[in-house]
């Protein structure tokens, strides 16, 4: 993907992490990070940078209005349900004490069933040296389907996890945010800033920025998904998160991209509740398949997003983590096939812990 400032040049991402991805369930720290091309969306969340959400506006002229910005963007998840099906990519990096590691994935989703079918890809050498297969998931309401997940499940068998159930409310379980639910957290924005008009893949996209309030966001959802949106809502101390949007004359978003942050893994046992990615993704946190990142790279993105994060770790527990997790949609109309898995399919036994 190609994004093409016009007004401001930058990726500049916004979110936080939660957590299953590298160290099991996390004691989740939700914080606004800063928009893009260092906009102050993280900062609004807590009460800062509002006289730069202004200077924004006043320089985009009438299409920042503040009502039409907030309008366009929670119209999002009813424009890309009239769109259809579209095709699906996703990656998300966290950082933590200097180390990233990407897991990326690609699919499809028909937006209007709605149902999703993703493969994620664990980052090369983690992957080969573990010998894992990419992971098959499927997006349904209330439901995520894993197949290969791995920790003791018979292959070729689906893992079915209640995505109310999770703290997360599968926005980062699965290692790739459910892209109909990255949309409908949009239904929750507030103090929405125009960034200006952008191009990606060489079409004209509006630019967005803010912040999200989960617990509006859940309200907002259609009645199928909103268990595990306020599920979300709890599992986030902050109850908010940042985020950039580029959506496209059409109103359909075409990137999502959000910050989560996290104080740090919780202690071994969760009460039942492992996500399912762990089991791959502590696989891959590992030497052979991480690569440092600029020792000055997590504290900056800590320290951006806001007080929350080392306020609210337990003693003794690792540093701060910071995910971003980006959702890519192109390809619009498609139809896609997406047959859930069989009863007969799905592992009924007990799933191993990769805390030991």
């Amino acid at each position: 993907m190609a994004v093409q400032g016009h007004r401001r040049k930058g990726a500049v991402v916004a979110g936080a992490l939660a957590g299953s991805l590298a160290l099991g369930l996390l004691a989740v720290c939700g914080c606004a990070g800063r928009g893009p091309g260092g906009g102050p969306a993280g900062d609004a969340a807590h009460g800062r940078g509002s006289s730069q959400v202004r200077q924004v506006r006043e320089a985009a002229g009438p299409a920042a209005d503040p009502a039409r910005a907030l309008a366009a963007v929670r119209h999002a998840p009813a424009a890309l349900a009239r769109a259809g099906g579209a095709r699906v990519r996703t990656s998300m990096e966290t950082v933590s004490g200097g180390t990233r590691l990407t897991i990326r994935g690609r699919g499809v989703y028909d937006f209007a069933r709605p149902v999703g079918l993703l493969t994620v890809m664990l980052p090369e050498g983690a992957a080969g040296r573990a010998g894992h297969r990419p992971i098959t998931e499927v997006f349904a309401p209330g439901a995520l389907y894993m197949k290969n997940r791995g920790a003791g499940v018979p292959a070729g068998k689906w893992v079915r996890l209640d995505t109310g159930a999770l703290a997360d409310g599968d926005l980062l379980t699965s290692g790739a945010t459910d892209p109909l639910a990255a949309a409908e957290l949009l239904g929750g924005a507030r103090e929405v800033a125009y960034a200006g008009e952008e191009r990606i893949d060489g079409a004209r996209v509006a630019h967005y920025w803010g912040t999200v309030d989960l617990s509006r966001a859940a309200q907002a959802a259609p009645e199928r998904d909103r268990a595990a949106l306020a599920a979300a809502a709890k599992g986030f101390s902050s109850g908010t998160v940042g985020f950039d949007a580029y959506l496209d004359g059409q109103g359909r978003p075409r990137v999502l991209r959000y910050r989560f942050g996290m104080a740090g893994p919780a202690a071994a046992g969760d009460g039942g509740r492992q996500p399912a990615m762990t089991a791959a993704a502590t696989a891959a946190v590992a030497p052979s398949g991480a690569s440092r990142a600029p020792a000055a790279a997590p504290a900056a993105s800590v320290a951006s997003a806001g007080a929350g994060v080392a306020e609210a770790r337990p003693s003794g527990l690792p540093s701060p983590m910071t995910v971003v997790s980006t959702v890519e949609l192109f390809s619009f109309g498609l139809r896609p096939d997406i047959a859930l898995p069989a009863p007969a399919e799905i592992y009924a036994g007990t799933v191993a812990s990769p805390q030991k």
